[in-house]
């Protein structure tokens, strides 16, 4: 059990599963980075169509109207 060529093999071995195992987490995080970035870029698109004027108003307004028969159903309340 004291072969230096054991030990090397040994040594070796385990240095090419952790090179492959901090690859695969690097591959990892790069995708997971990209994915974020696609995220934001997709909220700031989703910003730039955002309704203004009347319309906004309109969408608030039916929003309000959402909340209120919400409400009503909590409470109870037949409409």
């Amino acid at each position: 059990m004291s072969d230096p060529s054991l030990y090397l093999t040994i040594t070796t071995a385990a240095l090419a599963g952790l090179v492959i195992l901090v690859q695969a987490m690097l591959t990892g995080w790069r995708g997971w980075l990209q994915l974020k970035q696609q995220e934001l870029r997709h909220e700031s698109d989703a910003r730039a169509v955002t309704p203004t004027g009347t319309t906004a108003r309109i969408e608030i307004a039916d929003l309000k109207e959402r909340i209120r028969k919400l409400e009503a159903i909590a409470a109870g309340v037949d409409l």
